[in-house]
């Protein structure tokens, strides 16, 4: 058998194990990971030039409470990170500049991007509006070799979109995933595909790299002198055992060797869609905590019909000044995308509260989602015509409104 040969390559600052065999490669199953790089913030970049370059931070302001939706490579250097709160970030990078996230938007270029992941392939899992996993096994024969394909995909994301995406190749969900964090920003990592490698590309990596292996876990790991994947790989299954369990230990033991059989899921699509809104003080004056309710429910009513989804579940969450925290939710007489359908039912959940604290928090979210519209049912002939009138309503709303600034229709208090 041929020595697999680590080497580094300038093109794209790929990272490549040269495979054995390209027919034993091609034989093999072949998993993308392509992750779309500092995707909000490299959105707001590329839409205003003015910023880039620039320490970019995609959330709340740094004199408001709430956190980092994203961050530019240029404030990642400061230690400004996603979920981090606003105030943290404004002191880690005072010159950061922090601006509102336009989900609207985001959402628009993430629909680009998965459309020219369909182009090369109809098995594709998303992750989340930047990031999925493709499976292009079986399309090699068309496309090229899985580095090809990868980099056929992350060229053409950036000639329509103006965007960099990096992306690992690997023979599994799991290395793909760690592949493609390896070379950002727009980098290409693949994975070798022979055991021993495979092994070997793992063992220095950190222990928290695996899944599953959260700050708990990971502490416990250190404690027991494990810092890397290599300190697994050398470790018994009992003596696993001991430390996490039976089930975990072989789970674990199974990832340090680079072992996932999970195919790429295509059937998955997005589960729920919520919006929050942390208030910079908390609220105790209802009418102000409704508005801001409805500025949410058309949040995700827009992104509802953007996405062609319809929800069966409408949720309202609350959360009081000392985070006690409620969520309310109905099942929807039929399933909707129109704003009219979404704010009734946040308005009747929202009704049969009583602002017992002043309020830090409110949500809205949707979940049940379906590709099908109500079914042509007598029983609910009239929600569903009503329905269908809402949403060609909110349709047009929605094209005014990108046409001419979200500020061209004003909705008045619920």
């Amino acid at each position: 058998m041929a020595t697999e040969v680590l080497s580094f390559h300038t093109d794209n600052s790929l990272l490549a194990i040269q495979p054995p065999s390209p027919i034993l490669h091609f034989m093999r199953r072949v998993i993308l990971h392509v992750d779309m790089d500092a995707f909000y913030a490299s959105v707001e970049q590329h839409d205003h030039p003015e910023l880039r370059g620039k320490p970019v931070i995609v959330g709340a302001p740094p004199n408001q409470r709430g956190v980092v939706s994203a961050a530019s490579y240029e404030a990642r250097t400061y230690g400004v990170h996603s979920a981090m709160p606003s105030r943290e970030a404004g002191r880690l990078c005072p010159n950061g500049i922090f601006v509102p996230p336009n989900m609207e938007r985001y959402v628009e270029v993430s629909a680009q991007v998965f459309a020219i992941f369909e182009r090369f392939t109809p098995t594709l899992e998303p992750l989340s509006l930047d990031e999925a996993f493709l499976d292009v096994t079986s399309v090699q024969r068309i496309f090229g070799d899985g580095p090809e394909i990868a980099r056929k995909i992350r060229a053409a994301i950036e000639a329509e979109t103006g965007l960099t995406a990096s992306a690992g190749v690997a023979p599994n969900k799991f290395l793909a995933k760690i592949a493609s964090d390896m070379n950002k920003p727009d980098g290409l990592t693949v994975v070798p595909i022979e055991t021993r490698a495979i092994k070997e590309f793992l063992a220095p990596l950190p222990v928290g790299r695996l899944w599953g292996v959260g700050k708990v876990m990971r502490s416990a790991f250190e404690r027991a002198g494990i810092r890397t994947i290599g300190d697994i790989q050398l470790m018994s299954e009992s003596a696993m055992t001991k430390l996490t369990g039976k089930g975990s230990a072989s789970f674990f033991k199974a990832l340090a060797d680079g072992i996932d059989d999970r195919e790429v899921e295509s059937s998955i699509r997005e589960k729920s869609i919520s919006r929050e809104n942390t208030f910079d003080t908390d609220v105790e004056d209802r009418a102000e905590v409704e508005h801001v309710l409805s500025g949410l429910v058309e949040d995700v009513g827009r992104q509802l019909r953007t996405l062609g989804r319809y929800a069966t579940v409408a949720q309202i969450k609350l959360r009081w000044q000392g985070f006690e925290t409620l969520t309310r939710q109905k099942k929807l007489p039929v399933p909707v995308e129109d704003d009219f359908s979404l704010l009734t039912a946040a308005r009747e959940l929202f009704a049969k509260e009583k602002l017992i604290k002043p309020v830090r928090l409110i949500g809205f979210g949707v979940h049940g989602l379906t590709d099908q519209p109500a079914q042509q049912l007598a029983l609910f002939e009239d929600a569903r015509t009503s329905a269908k009138k809402h949403a060609s309503v909110s349709r047009t709303i929605d094209a005014i409104r990108s046409k001419f600034g979200s500020g061209s229709i004003r909705r008045g208090m619920m």
